[in-house]
This record gives structure tokens, sequence and C-alpha cells, in this order.
């Protein structure tokens, strides 16, 4: 069985960062995507994604996204319920993000020429085994 979502799109406010009561870091935003096929007056409609991200990649998106950059999320659906104050079962349908991609050049400094920044951390050469 496979459950992957791929989208790109931009944000539609700064992420929000928590942190677990056990430490563990974790982000939310809403992604703005674009549908492919335009509908009967000719306009393309949008699509409003809520993204989790945990972990450092988490503190990754809250420092360095923010409200209209274009970022690429991998990652896998989910749908979960919780309990409301009002005593009402609620369902909320959101993309757990496994990668993303920050597809916005750089505010300050050189751009990437590719224009990607890759959210993934990669283990500094010290710790490499070779």
């Amino acid at each position: 069985m496979l459950n992957r979502v791929i989208l790109i799109g931009r944000l539609t406010k700064d992420p929000e960062l928590r942190y677990t009561p056990n430490g563990v870091a974790v982000a939310t935003f809403t992604l703005a995507v674009d549908r492919m096929r335009k509908n009967a007056q000719g306009e393309r409609e949008t699509d409003f994604i809520n993204i989790v991200v945990w972990q450092k990649q988490a503190e990754n998106c809250a420092n360095y996204l923010s409200k209209g950059k274009l970022a690429a999320v991998d990652g896998r659906l989910q749908i979960r319920s919780y309990q409301g104050q009002d005593g009402q079962r609620r369902w909320v349908t959101e993309v757990v993000a496994e990668t993303v991609r920050f597809l916005s050049p750089k505010d300050t400094g050189s751009v990437d020429p590719s224009g990607f920044i890759d959210a993934e951390v990669a283990p500094p050469d010290d710790d490499l085994p070779f």
C-alpha cells in the first residue's frame, strides 16, 4: 500500500513552531496549492492544505519559511480525530511532511543556482565513516 503526497505551493502565513512536553519540535503551516485545471470561468482554483513538520526540520521551516514563500512538501496524508471543547468529535486532514524543500530564493546573501534549499539536515563531514 502507498500513502504519499507531493505538493508545491505558497505558505498562507508564517509557520507556527511549538514543542511537545518531551521537547520535540513541531511546526504547522498551510500551503496554498493551485489546481492543474481551470474551472468553468477559466480560473485556477486553490486548495489550502495543512502541513505538519517534526523535529529539526520543523525548526528549519520556522526559521527559513514565511508567508508567501514557495515550498515543496513530500509526505503522507493523515486523518485524525479529537474531541473539541464542546464535546463534539472533530476530524482533521493534514499532510505530515517527510521532506520540505524551500523553493524561494534566500532573502540575503548569494542564491543557490538551483534555487533549492533542502530542509533535511546532512551530517557534518566529520561524522561520515569514510
